[in-house]
């Protein structure tokens, strides 16, 4: 874990539970693409910069998940690089607080407030902000979060963030954390037809042809989708439904796993209902789902 491994001509990143992505503009600078789950993660980030001899210009947040920013604000104290960050994002980068209050609903109880759904604030920057490095290409990659983007780099190295799995991670858990179906299943079909010399998703390998990975988190969405349509053959609530998921998947509930799959799981009924194959009504001061059947 955290050894650096090259990607491209210029493009490297650090295995690490969220790959931390390198982009070597000369001998000396560098820039990153995210940067790990907390301080110890940007600490050994540091220890690899020292031995290479490289300089930490600035860091190019992917989204705000606490996994990607987690490491900002220690690598901005010691190097005072600049943050680069787009739209919500920014916000959420900039207001911690913000993600597990917006996962659970509401105020966040003390078992949500920690480093897992809550990084330390850091300063950030628009791309559009002149020092961003004008040879990377922001492309808008939504659905997992709000205003998520990836990174092409000049050496045709494109960091995908958070938009696809692995193979192994969706058969055992199943369910991965998205905020929005519809345009999530947009940028899975934008990066199917994209071309590139290497793709570093953050969660799953590098390789060089992305569409059996985008195939298979296509088909497990569609699983997923038909599971919860069945589930609401009768009229049901959210957490029913979200219970038989734990139950039928042999997943083990936690405070952290209840907001993340939570929030998906309404994500779902959302975009089922927005595409008229879900009701919802209110019945006894009680929200109720149910499939549309023929």
């Amino acid at each position: 874990m955290y050894e650096l491994v090259q990607a491209g001509e210029k493009s490297y990143y650090i295995q690490s539970p969220a790959k931390i992505g390198i982009y070597l503009k000369n001998d000396t600078d560098m820039y990153l693409i995210d940067s790990g789950n907390d301080k110890d993660a940007g600490r050994r980030v540091r220890k690899i910069l020292d031995q290479k001899g490289w300089t930490l210009k600035a860091i190019l947040n992917t989204h705000s998940n606490a996994d990607h920013i987690g490491g900002n604000h220690y690598l901005q104290q010691q190097y005072g690089c600049d943050v680069f960050s787009g739209g919500i994002e920014a916000a959420f980068t900039e207001n911690p607080f913000l993600e597990p209050s917006f996962l659970y609903g509401g105020y966040p109880f003390k078992e949500l407030r920690h480093k897992f759904l809550m990084a330390k604030a850091s300063k950030t920057k628009p791309f559009s902000d002149p020092a961003f490095p004008h040879d990377v290409e922001v492309i808008p990659l939504p659905g997992h979060f709000f205003d998520m983007v990836g990174f092409r780099m000049p050496d045709d190295t494109v960091f995908l963030a958070d938009c696809l799995s692995s193979a192994e991670t969706l058969e055992k858990y199943h369910l991965s954390f998205i905020y929005d179906i519809d345009n999530y299943i947009k940028t899975l079909d934008k990066v199917a037809a994209m071309q590139a010399t290497m793709f570093v998703p953050s969660h799953a390998d590098a390789v060089k042809d992305i569409r059996f990975l985008v195939d298979l988190n296509k088909k497990k969405l569609q699983e997923i989708a038909a599971y919860i349509m069945s589930a609401c053959i009768e009229p049901t609530t959210f957490e029913r439904v979200l219970q038989r998921l734990f139950v039928d998947y042999h997943l083990t509930m936690t405070y952290e796993q209840y907001v993340l799959i939570g929030s998906t799981v309404r994500s779902y009924l959302s975009w089922l209902r927005d595409k008229e194959k879900m009701n919802a009504y209110i019945e006894n001061n009680t929200l109720l789902w149910q499939c549309v059947t023929d």
